[in-house]
């Protein structure tokens, strides 16, 4: 009877001891269910391309137009004096105003990008009204200029997977910047030359409006700088690599692939 009891007893521990390791298979099986399902379901964040890592000495310089043009002829001579080619991001809205001056802008060799219809929150709008934004612009800039649009800049640099994703299905490479001149806050000349030449770095990409009150003004001596310490001014289109590249969700930077290649992003 004693035996008896003590096979009894383990085979109780027995039946205990398998249903605790089944048990706790079943959490560690259910842990790692979870973990994968996460990481399918979670999307990789997109980001647009702020700067171009390289140590070539160039760097792009970009209007954005959607309000006034007053100081915009000012800014395309400065351009034609100093025989530059930059690039000028439009709305619909400006472009329906100003037609012969989107004309002007290309006839003198100036990029042109989309910067929407409306210049609207994207963030807010779903993936048609997106499409309605991009569309709107492309077909009138390219019947004014005959230039295939291929870059696209977000109003307010307001951006998402779906914004990035929805430009990219239309063809568009989505560029931010590094450098911002802070026109658009109407700050003074000496303002503006101080925070733009005190930024500049290798691939920089450059922001100013193409109506900030002293915009024009500064203009000539951000260039003056650029050009007598090495830089190359150049379209964004030109300062991008075309392929082997990545965009780094850390900082925006695109880079190539080969990880030698590759240098610290501006300070």
């Amino acid at each position: 009877m004693f035996i008896s009891f003590v096979l009894s007893r383990k085979k109780k521990r027995i039946i205990l001891l398998v249903a605790a390791a089944l048990i706790l298979l079943f959490l560690v099986k259910l842990y790692w269910v979870n973990r994968i399902s996460a990481a399918v379901g979670q999307k990789q964040r997109l980001v647009p391309i702020y700067y171009v890592d390289t140590t070539e000495p160039k760097i792009a310089i970009s209007f954005d137009a959607s309000w006034g043009a007053e100081f915009t002829p000012k800014i395309l001579e400065i351009l034609r004096e100093n025989k530059l080619k930059t690039t000028f991001f439009l709305t619909g809205l400006w472009i329906d105003k100003y037609p012969e001056l989107v004309k002007q802008i290309a006839a003198e060799g100036h990029e042109l990008g989309n910067h929407t219809a409306t210049h609207p929150h994207l963030n807010s709008l779903d993936k048609e009204a997106i499409i309605k934004e991009l569309t709107s612009v492309h077909n009138s800039l390219k019947e004014l200029s005959g230039q295939e649009i291929t870059l696209f800049r977000p109003p307010f640099g307001e951006y998402s997977n779906k914004v990035i994703e929805t430009c990219s299905e239309f063809g568009y490479q989505t560029i931010q910047w590094s450098v911002d001149s802070l026109d658009w806050k109407e700050i003074s000349k000496d303002e503006i030359v101080k925070r733009v030449t005190s930024q500049l770095h290798p691939g920089a990409i450059v922001l100013f409006h193409n109506n900030g009150r002293y915009t024009a003004d500064a203009l000539p001596e951000i260039i003056s700088f650029a050009t007598e310490n090495g830089y190359k001014i150049v379209p964004i289109s030109q300062l991008l690599y075309k392929d082997d590249y990545y965009i780094d969700p850390n900082d925006g930077a695109q880079r190539k692939n080969n990880p030698a290649a590759n240098n610290s992003p501006p300070q």
